[in-house]
């Protein structure tokens, strides 16, 4: 029991410990809970307590030691798909989507901590077949392991979650070494066969994606046939970041013409917090917010070029990368270059299972760090 408690704390040389990275996160989560706050003031306590206990947790996890924990990374890859299929069988329906557990008060979405922990199994997935991982038979096995993951979460339904996981593994897979032919090629196939799919599934007889799904797509291609309905929601938050101008409205102002004052955005407090920062902060406020979080993807970026094995560099750039994608698509839905989705901006969004998640992920990132060669 003692060695396996030795090998799980490690001795570190604490000048490698990524203190910039710590103060990056802390300075993104207090902003989050600062907009979170002004867009909705009931749920300002419930995210100062998801960012302390999230902190809490990056803080423990970055002492642990990446090597030791993925070793069990067949338990982490079981423990995936039995969270998603007991919220299939016995999650929380609101909304007409079966992605919550509740308990009491609060909720979990098994999908957020699934995003974490794929990262994870495949950072030690692949560098078991780091040799020979270019073979068909290893490529085709990590696309099958990959489908029921993504099929469970496609089918709660939860479209915008389904297709980080497929960036995610797009990610790992690139950064674990997949050979460039082999990418070029998925996205010579992939690309004009996403174009088909896409304007194959908005038909009107066509009944794979839900109503809602058809209706968001259309209306990101026809915003003024939807201007009252599925793209009210889009038109408005342009229209409060455009009106946020330079230096903003203000936190927590009581301007009339405000469009969150309106409530012309309906929960804006979650995935169109972007719009609430630029309408209150302007310009200047949505640029910091983004340059914080570019900060923190260049900084993951810098530790998985460091690492000193090939599974550390996959969860500190798969990090990277899924909160750089995350962000992209947050930023695009709310500023109408996206269709609509359910995509929380990182660290900032309303949402306790996505912060507590990534600040875990974190966690794993700045182990990673502790670990790098002299």
């Amino acid at each position: 029991m003692k060695e396996k408690i030795k090998k799980l704390f490690i001795e570190y040389n604490f000048r490698k410990y990524d203190f910039w990275l710590l103060l990056l996160t802390i300075a993104i989560g207090i902003l989050g809970v600062v907009f979170v706050g002004s867009a909705d003031n009931s749920n300002m306590d419930r995210q100062k307590f998801g960012l302390i206990f999230g902190l809490s947790l990056m803080i423990i996890i970055s002492f642990l030691s990446y090597s030791f924990i993925l070793k069990f990374y067949w338990v982490i890859y079981v423990v995936c798909i039995i969270m998603l299929v007991l919220v299939r069988l016995y999650g929380d329906s609101g909304g007409g989507a079966a992605r919550w557990f509740e308990f009491g008060s609060l909720r979990f979405q098994p999908s957020e901590l699934v995003k974490i922990l794929l990262i994870l199994f495949y950072a030690q997935f692949i560098m078991k077949r780091e040799d020979n991982f270019n073979s068909i038979r290893n490529i085709l096995f990590s696309v099958v392991l990959v489908l029921p993951i993504f099929y469970m979460i496609f089918e709660q339904p939860d479209l915008s979650t389904s297709i980080m996981i497929l960036v995610i593994f797009g990610s790992v897979m690139f950064i674990g070494g997949l050979n460039l032919s082999v990418i070029f090629g998925a996205l010579i196939v992939g690309v004009p066969s996403l174009i088909f799919a896409v304007s194959y599934l908005i038909k009107d007889d066509v009944t794979l994606l839900d109503t809602y799904q058809k209706n968001r797509i259309l209306a990101w291609l026809h915003p003024e046939q939807y201007a009252t309905t599925e793209a009210y929601q889009t038109l408005n938050a342009i229209t409060a970041i455009g009106s946020g101008q330079l230096s903003g409205k203000g936190l927590n102002n009581n301007v009339i013409a405000s469009v969150k004052n309106g409530n012309f955005i309906s929960e804006a407090h979650t995935d169109m917090i972007f719009a609430v920062i630029g309408e209150e902060t302007g310009f200047i406020g949505a640029c910091t917010v983004l340059f914080l979080l570019l900060l923190i993807v260049i900084e993951c970026i810098r530790v998985a070029i460091s690492a000193k094995d090939i599974a550390g560099s996959i969860i500190a750039g798969g990090m990277g990368c899924l909160i750089g994608f995350q962000t992209f698509i947050n930023i695009g839905v709310v500023t109408g270059l996206l269709p609509n989705t359910g995509l929380p901006l990182p660290f900032v969004s309303y949402g306790l299972t996505s912060l507590v998640s990534l600040l875990i992920g974190m966690g794993f990132v700045m182990n990673v760090r502790l670990q790098t060669p002299k």
